[in-house]
């Protein structure tokens, strides 16, 4: 039987946390620190998807991949690296060894140092205030659901016949092999992200998107820049074409060691075009995780599998929260683990604070990296402000101008919106982050000194674009001329020093 701990008080635990992802790990410790009593059930491993499949496993993949990519245009800079190879056993072990540094950090020890008890097990709601782990009962004056999401596999006819051959962003660290053929279905940041890094590696990839550009969601022109960085990296990008059905068999596998497809497998398409291939990486969205949780036991309304939640985070039931993925708001991390803070805080302190939603950025880490946060360009009542990295010397220094800076402002000046495309990208949007969120002006940017070279000279160059762009306009340009030419003659009217020399002063 699963080991539960008992409350300190032996009657109810003040909150309860059914999930040990971003938001359930934060929301544990968050509550801890207010010296609620708390206990935290995960029925997996404690980390969540960021840990083990998403942030930390993907990231370390691209930095292998990005490396290789370095290697091979490197005689851009007059380096020549001339033989590139990829040792895949050795990427897939460095993409271990990244996980199990960051694996202590959220840890069922760490959890109880925080503070709060741990128990492994699956929790089930049996009633308003009651719950099970694995047949052990359990009562909470709160609770809160950070159960995260699955990836969302479509009911394509085939691809469940395809069974190993077919990889998700949960089952692809499991490769031992590189794939020498891998479609990707899905061009959204994930399908972008890991298709880019395979092909990278040396898989022929080919990237299956049904809409008629890559990433839906960001600037068009973002779009086309990634689009083109994988088009040069070797992988096919076919848009616009969608899936008809996955055929086994009848064509001649590559990458059999590790598990590969031993027969190839054929993914038709809805033009007819066919595309041969040993793998499927389905990235194709995910869908909330709330597999027996007990939801109506609860009196936990959801809706399209999403838990319902209010502007505080809380359920239908008052005494139950929800934050992360579940939830329906944006699937980061960042996301999770600060909606797991608010509705912790919530829960356990009795406060009515608002969840964050507005000012949440995103990036995707192809390269060039987009990033982006607030609205849109061409939101009604807005103006943009451009700048191409051609104009950002370190940009210029590297060799790497494929990018630029757009700022969304609204009538005041203000920025309520902003994309970057280039390296570092999501490390330069939390500047404009902070600006979107605190209602900053362009010309609160321009005014701030930045340090020189950096990628942050996007951002500053499109600031001071705009306040250039101010003070062209024909009123402002009239004062200030006005200004300046009282401000020419005032030193010999003083008779100062500088005006019985006969010089100006130039300040």
């Amino acid at each position: 039987m699963t080991s539960v701990p008992r409350p300190p008080d032996g009657e109810a635990w003040d909150l309860l946390v059914v999930g040990a992802g971003s938001a359930g790990l934060v929301g544990a410790r968050t509550a801890a620190s207010f010296g609620a009593s708390v206990l935290m059930v995960e029925r997996e491993r404690p980390g969540g998807d960021c840990l083990w499949t998403g942030c930390v496993p993907s990231k370390a993949l691209l930095a292998a991949a990005s490396a290789a990519a370095d290697a091979r245009a490197a005689a851009r800079l007059g380096v020549h690296a001339d033989r590139v190879r990829v040792d895949f056993a050795a990427v897939m072990a460095h993409v271990r060894t990244a996980i199990a540094a960051i694996e202590p950090v959220d840890s069922a020890n760490a959890m109880r140092a925080a503070g709060a008890a741990y128990a492994a097990g699956t929790a089930t709601f049996t009633g308003q205030a009651s719950a099970e782990v694995d047949g052990v009962a359990v009562r909470f004056r709160q609770a809160l659901i950070a159960t995260g999401s699955d990836p969302a596999v479509p009911p394509i006819p085939g691809l469940a016949a395809a069974g190993g051959a077919v990889l998700t962003s949960d089952t692809v660290w499991d490769l031992t092999a590189l794939p020498e053929r891998l479609v990707v279905l899905g061009g959204g940041t994930v399908g972008c992200e890991l298709g880019q890094a395979f092909a990278r590696l040396g898989s022929a990839v080919t990237v299956v998107e049904m809409a008629d550009r890559l990433l839906g969601g960001e600037d068009p022109d973002a779009a086309r820049l990634v689009t083109e960085a994988l088009q040069g990296d070797g992988a096919t990008v076919l848009t616009g074409a969608a899936v008809e059905a996955v055929e086994a068999g009848g064509v001649e596998a590559g990458g059999v060691e590790g598990g590969g497809a031993r027969s190839g497998i054929t993914v038709v398409l809805g033009d007819g075009r066919r595309v041969a291939t040993d793998r499927v990486l389905v990235a194709t969205g995910r869908r909330p995780d709330t597999r027996g949780l007990g939801l109506d036991a609860a009196g936990v309304a959801s809706g399209g599998g999403f838990v319902t939640v209010d502007a505080h985070l809380r359920t239908t039931n008052p005494r139950i929260w929800a934050a992360g993925d579940v939830t329906g708001h944006p699937q980061f991390t960042h996301v999770a683990g600060l909606h797991g803070s608010t509705a912790a805080s919530n829960a356990v302190l009795g406060l009515r604070r608002a969840a964050q939603v507005t000012a949440i950025p995103r990036v995707t880490f192809t390269s060039p990296e987009v990033a982006s946060v607030g609205v849109p360009p061409g939101t009604a009542g807005t103006t943009t402000r451009t700048r191409g990295h051609d104009e950002v010397d370190r940009a210029v220094a590297e060799g790497r101008t494929a990018g630029f800076t757009r700022l969304v402002l609204d009538r005041r000046g203000r920025v309520v919106g902003a994309t970057v495309v280039g390296p570092r990208a999501g490390e330069t949007l939390a500047e404009l982050t902070l600006a979107v969120r605190r209602g900053l002006r362009a010309r609160d940017l321009a005014g701030v000194m930045h340090p020189y070279p950096t990628w942050g000279d996007g951002p500053w160059n499109a600031a001071l674009a705009e306040v250039r762009a101010q003070l062209a306009r024909p009123v402002v340009r009239a004062a200030t001329r006005g200004l300046a030419a009282v401000r020419r003659r005032g030193p010999d009217r003083r008779g100062l020093p500088g005006a019985r020399s006969g010089t100006r002063d130039r300040r």
